[in-house]
């Protein structure tokens, strides 16, 4: 099994900075992907940003140039820098993870229980 711990949401006043982390614990041989997803009451969760495990980095439009997701391949962590907050970022925030427990096992995916971001003034 694999625990994601998420940490870093809050309250924010618009143009303000946040950083998201999720760390990673349990039977882990390799992490794949990590990423971050975003969902909204009455509305479908969506991709904010993921990254591989070689750096491959994709992000929702909505979010290029303002959102910098990173990973510590060592400490099975990822990272989202959020900066120049809008309102309509937020949101409860979760963290995504495609885990192999060993070499002989296909991945699973995980999910971290969500960390609120709200900017508002």
């Amino acid at each position: 099994q694999v625990q994601l711990v998420e940490s870093g949401g809050g309250l924010v006043q618009p143009g303000g900075s946040l950083r998201l982390s999720c760390a990673a614990s349990g039977t882990i041989w390799s992490i794949p992907a990590m990423g971050w997803y975003r969902q909204a009451p009455g509305k479908q969760r969506e991709l904010v940003a993921d990254i591989t495990s070689g750096g491959i980095i994709k992000y929702a439009d909505s979010v290029k140039g303002r959102f910098t997701i990173s990973r510590d391949n060592a400490k099975n962590t990822v990272y989202l820098r959020m900066n120049t907050l809008k309102p309509e970022d937020t949101d409860v925030y979760c963290c995504n993870a495609v885990v192999r427990a060993s070499a002989f096992r296909a991945s699973d995916e995980y999910w971290g229980q969500g960390t609120q971001v709200t900017v508002s003034s």
